[in-house]
């Protein structure tokens, strides 16, 4: 079937309707031609199959055109923050994880003995299977959401927020890191982080990417006002937070479905890279492209 222009379309829609009164009109005539009445409704079922079969074709092409041309691009085009939002995430981990693995004094001050053992030995792992796994994977979905929201909402406060959003999701990593560590149990704390945590942080930055980008518009907004660079930001960043919908369900599937499953850790951990190789191939080979498609 050929494409139909939106003048066609507009046509074509108006004579739809016209044939469908009179295919109704003469539905209750009980003179009416029987032979006209069978072209009508041959007519309007032809118009029909046109009119939705175009409308459904066109929200396939939007679906298939967002997933591989809007948010890849758009993820792309914030590269720069999201290399500032990883080292706001991951730098403040790697201090907070090494500190509390080497130092017996700030490994004491985290928590009471009791507390931390019961975290180490029961608590974190038992986290992963508290639940239903479809009960949990919803409710770690929901909250995600939460957070990459704030995360990015933050940015209009030109930047801070978000900034310290990023470092805390951080610290609190790198302190649970620290304590496995500490302990010499550093291959159960990866285990059970590494299945979804890929992914999961994954999306986080790049929301706070997101924010931090609004933010840096509202400090900077070079030659356009600050209120037409809001908007022109706040649309590119709105399909950002639209994509990561999709990798936040992803993540909360894994998180609820496989991280705490009886598993090998190899296994489990396998499935982490997997999704994580496949979100940031799928928007870097994409992005890439798009970019080399763009007019000089």
């Amino acid at each position: 079937m050929s494409t139909v222009t939106p003048a066609e379309l507009d046509e074509l829609t108006a004579l739809y309707q016209l044939c469908g009164a009179h295919l109704t009109h003469a539905r209750v005539a009980y003179s009416a031609d029987s032979g006209l009445i069978s072209r009508l409704t041959l007519l309007v079922g032809d118009t029909h199959a046109v009119l939705y079969g175009q409308r459904e074709g066109e929200a396939a092409r939007t679906v298939a055109e967002f997933v591989t041309v809007t948010f890849p691009a758009a993820v792309f085009s914030l590269r720069r923050f999201i290399l500032i939002a990883a080292l706001l995430t991951l730098v403040p981990w790697a201090v907070f994880q090494v500190w509390l693995s080497i130092s017996p004094a700030a490994f004491d001050l985290t928590a009471p003995e009791a507390a931390r053992e019961a975290y180490i030995n029961e608590e974190f792992e038992d986290y992963y299977s508290s639940q239903p796994s479809q009960n949990f994977a919803t409710q770690v979905f929901l909250n995600n959401i939460r957070v990459a929201f704030l995360a990015f909402a933050a940015g209009i406060l030109f930047c801070v927020v978000t900034a310290v959003i990023l470092a805390t999701n951080g610290a609190n990593g790198g302190v649970a890191g620290g304590l496995f560590t500490h302990v010499g149990q550093a291959d159960k704390f990866w285990g059970l982080i590494l299945p979804h945590g890929l992914l999961e942080i994954s999306a986080v930055i790049v929301a706070g990417a997101a924010g931090l980008r609004i933010g840096w518009t509202l400090i900077d907004p070079g030659d356009r006002t600050r209120r037409s660079a809001l908007t022109d930001e706040a649309r590119r960043a709105g399909n950002v937070l639209v994509g990561l919908v999709g990798a936040f369900l992803l993540a909360a599937l894994v998180e609820g479905f496989v991280t705490g499953q009886p598993w090998s850790t190899p296994i489990r951990v396998g499935i982490g890279i997997v999704v994580f190789c496949a979100f940031w191939g799928w928007t870097i080979v994409y992005g890439l492209r798009e970019r080399t498609t763009e007019p000089a």
